[in-house]
């Protein structure tokens, strides 16, 4: 008969053995569930498209019923800011989470002929998600950087398919365009050949032009072709598709089965093309049952052009539109939607940014950000779940498009400075010239009562703040990838 301490010895390999295996099973248990449970995002970012040019966002002309049904099933954001009121900095901003004058893509928008992007070292949305074995895509405008080091491949994205700057710019040195402005534009609408004989703009597939001029009537819809194919291809594993649109920033081009020949009506006919656009994205996640694990943020990259007439959107309530500071240049429609997660037919009115997509989605995926990147942006995962929490963006910095600071958001204050042009005549007072303004946005989203001079301590305590957290930015920059 065998002892006690034989017994023991006999038996605890087989106890460990069950233990190790138990606990080999239970972390790939774990490792399986931590892969179903990454979320797959799509970003889609539109135009120069104003905060009135959506059915949700009370637009009456402009039919949007594939976004309005997104907002229906998710959450409208009514205090949503962009970081510039111009293409190449706002978007910046969005990959990296920071003010574009963090990562020194500041200063207006990048041509044809510009010798700097996007610095590849940036920490962005694909580098994140792609570290978690997500498979990444950018199909749309690019706009960081055209250069072999600055384009999508070299930002965390396995693929590209676009235009790699603005669709009003020529290949190769943006020379020979046509009129652009409304006169023009109506000329351009009315002959839609004029894609292929008036432009010279590149469409590139990974870091090649694969079609020159690129045939801007049926670029959205192959964006959206190309977002499809990706989102089949990558149903069985997480995946980030980011869509930015080239449209509707002008000139404005649509597929002849949605064309009006009528150019006052331009602007309406590509928003609702996009929203169908849209919609068969929408379907497909839903027709590959891809919808309690997907999240679909829709918004744009700036106000509209408000100088192009009906070639232009609508800030709505709002006070200017695109390369302005004021609510109509940097707040946009925001529409977010996540079936199971976020709750559907909800609003929220508190400030959020494209700065906290990059921490919002590392909350949702359960990582961390590198440390060693200083970033701008806030987790804002509570407000987009309907949480009653309280936004954790209580500051916003306003810039002009040609990287100048120029205002702060402080709570229910908004406080802008602008400064004369430097091509003021030599006898005028500069400190005379300068505007400062100072709204109460809770109570005048129009900006329309300029109530400074009765709040003096106001405006000094936020010149203060704006100037210190301007100086932080400065003093902490990163340089942009630059041509030697």
């Amino acid at each position: 008969m065998k002892t006690h301490s034989q017994l023991t010895r006999l038996i605890r390999p087989i106890v460990i053995m069950i233990s190790v295996l138990a606990l080999s099973t239970v972390c790939s248990t774990t490792a399986a569930i931590e892969t179903v449970d990454k979320p797959n995002f799509v970003i889609i970012f539109t135009d120069d498209q104003g905060y009135g040019d959506l059915g949700c966002f009370g637009s009456t002309k402009i039919k949007t019923p594939h976004i309005d049904r997104m907002a229906k099933e998710g959450r409208k954001f009514t205090n949503f800011m962009v970081a510039s009121p111009v293409c190449t900095p706002s978007r910046a901003a969005l990959l990296t989470g920071c003010y574009p004058k963090r990562v020194g893509m500041h200063q207006h928008v990048l041509f044809p002929s510009s010798t700097k992007g996007l610095n590849p070292g940036e920490h962005t949305v694909a580098d994140h998600l792609k570290a978690q074995g997500y498979a990444t895509a950018c199909f749309g405008k690019w706009h960081l950087g055209h250069h072999p080091e600055t384009l999508p491949q070299k930002n965390g994205f396995d693929t590209y398919y676009g235009i790699p700057y603005s669709n009003d710019m020529n290949h190769p040195d943006n020379q020979g365009k046509p009129l652009g402005n409304t006169k023009g534009l109506d000329l351009l609408w009315r002959d839609p050949e004029s894609t292929l004989t008036k432009w010279k703009t590149p469409l590139m597939e990974n870091e090649k032009i694969v079609e020159l001029p690129n045939d801007q009537r049926t670029v959205t819809r192959r964006y959206t072709d190309k977002a499809i194919d990706f989102i089949e291809k990558n149903k069985e594993k997480p995946f980030f598709v980011y869509l930015p649109h080239s449209m509707p920033h002008i000139p404005l081009y649509v597929p002849e089965d949605a064309y009006d020949p009528d150019p006052m009506n331009a602007y309406t006919t590509v928003i609702e093309h996009i929203d169908t656009e849209v919609g068969r994205v929408m379907d497909a996640i839903r027709r590959l049952k891809l919808e309690n694990k997907t999240f679909v943020i829709y918004t744009s990259d700036n106000g509209p052009s408000l100088r192009y007439k009906h070639h232009g959107g609508s800030a709505g309530p709002l006070r200017g539109g695109k390369q302005t500071t004021f609510e109509g240049g940097q707040r946009v429609p925001c529409v977010m939607w996540g079936p199971g997660r976020i709750p559907a037919g909800t609003e929220c009115e508190q400030l959020v940014s494209t700065l906290d997509i990059l921490p919002t989605i590392a909350r949702l995926t359960n990582t961390e950000l590198p440390m060693n990147h200083k970033i701008d942006g806030l987790d804002a995962s509570a407000l987009l779940m309907g949480d009653s929490a309280k936004t954790p963006r209580n500051e916003f910095l306003y810039y002009s498009s040609k990287g100048n600071i120029e205002g702060i958001r402080v709570g229910k204050w908004k406080l802008l400075v602008k400064k004369p042009s430097h091509n003021k005549k030599a006898s005028e007072d500069y400190s005379a010239m300068t505007q400062i303004m100072l709204f109460q946005l809770s109570q005048d989203i129009s900006e329309k009562h300029n109530i400074g001079s009765a709040n003096p301590d106001v405006v000094a305590e936020l010149t203060a703040r704006m100037k210190e957290l301007d100086a932080e930015i400065e003093k902490n920059a990163r340089a942009p990838w630059r041509k030697q």
